[in-house]
């Protein structure tokens, strides 16, 4: 599926798909972004290159074994906070005066992608001070915007190294940037390149034109799930308190508090709320295109209720399984207002929505899925009592 990218950076949190070298938002570290000295220890600084400014980094075009390391830990959230290099220009091969200038954010995965899609290039890499978030998201924050841009020209002084006024931005990085304003205020003109960064090479070649394919986001299965693991992450510890407090309410009941109700009933509920969550995140992505419905959170619905489902079948052969009736009709309410809450929270790595779609949808969702788990947890309640 593919659709025309959004004008915003979507999301209830810090996150996008991998476009143009984005994948996750990170960071709120503000290192200070005029400070180059230490990337020449880095692993993918190859060298330095002479220019009426200095010396400037020459990175490296190929992706080590802790470049690919890096990221998988970013993924699951760790150190993601601090996944960046330092804002500044960076040089691919030996560009000349009129040498492409490419610009990104200081998200180490959004650079990693950028100039590992130019090897064998010569190029400027104009690295933005964006906090360590990826061009999309950074784009709807602020941190991708004119102002960063025109500092980052000033600081680095670009017009003593390129002859080109030309600057080449990702095309997530629209919404931040007023093209009009960066020409008047420095005189170099924005040109949007592709969505993608493996296009460069063919968006290069082909005299800096994109094809219609170029300008379109499209986000199969393996973009959708490899955002799930810093989604599983990111909530677990919320679920598990979740599952804590029910693992100790299981114990009430009419007869006071009894610990091997905890052990029965309490560890099947547990189970079954991290069940869902993980079903909700994890399916949610895989089957996103075909789920019911616009909005996220009325998609984790169906997969609640196919797991009401499942669980119905599964009380109809061993109704000790979830006794009473009360408590059953709290499942059947919560299960599927948990599966809404956690797919609702995708929202900020698809294409399927924009900021306002975001805005929208939960203003609509967030009251009644309080409502919702309100009522299941009261339910639930009364059946242990009951």
């Amino acid at each position: 599926m593919s659709q025309s990218p959004k004008s915003e950076c979507c999301g209830t949190g810090d996150r996008v798909n991998e476009r143009h070298g984005d994948t996750r938002c990170c960071g709120n570290d503000e290192r200070p972004a005029a400070d180059q000295s230490s990337s020449t220890t880095r692993h993918w600084v190859l060298s330095s290159l002479r220019t009426p400014i200095g010396d400037i980094p020459v990175v490296s075009t190929h992706l080590a074994w802790a470049d690919h390391l890096g990221a998988s830990k970013a993924r699951w959230r760790i150190g993601r906070m601090r996944y960046r290099v330092e804002p500044g220009l960076y040089a691919v091969g030996t560009p000349g005066p009129a040498a492409p200038v490419l610009v990104s954010a200081n998200y180490k995965m959004s650079f990693d992608r950028l100039r590992s899609s130019v090897d064998g290039r010569d190029a400027w890499l104009l690295v933005l001070d964006t906090k360590g978030i990826n061009v999309w998201c950074a784009a709807g924050k602020g941190t991708f915007g004119t102002d960063e841009l025109v500092s980052r020209i000033e600081a680095v002084k670009l017009h003593d190294v390129v002859s080109t006024r030309t600057l080449i931005l990702p095309q997530l990085g629209a919404p931040g940037v007023a093209a009009h304003e960066v020409k008047q205020r420095t005189g170099f003109r924005v040109l949007y390149g592709p969505v993608s960064a493996r296009d460069l090479p063919a968006f290069l070649e082909a005299g800096l034109k994109a094809t219609p394919a170029m300008r379109r986001i499209t986000f199969p299965l393996r973009d959708r799930m490899g955002v799930v693991p810093v989604e599983l992450v990111g909530a677990a510890k919320y679920v598990v308190l979740v599952m804590v407090a029910f693992l100790l309410l299981a114990g009430l009941g009419p007869d006071g508090y009894r610990w091997s109700d905890v052990i029965h009933n309490g560890l099947f509920s547990a189970g079954l709320i991290a069940s869902t969550f993980v079903a909700a995140t994890v399916a949610g992505p895989a089957l996103l295109p075909w789920l019911p419905g616009k909005a996220l959170s009325l998609k984790g619905v169906w997969i609640g209720l196919v797991i009401v489902l499942l669980l119905g079948c599964w009380r109809f052969w061993d109704p000790s399984v979830v006794p009473g009736w009360f408590r059953m009709a709290g499942w059947i309410v919560m299960i599927p207002t948990i599966a809404s809450f956690a797919l609702m929270n995708f929202t900020g790595s698809t294409t399927y929505t924009s900021l306002s779609g975001v805005k929208r949808e939960m203003r609509l969702a967030v009251p009644l899925q309080a409502i919702a788990a309100v009522a299941g947890v009261a339910l639930w309640l009364i059946g242990q009592f009951t």
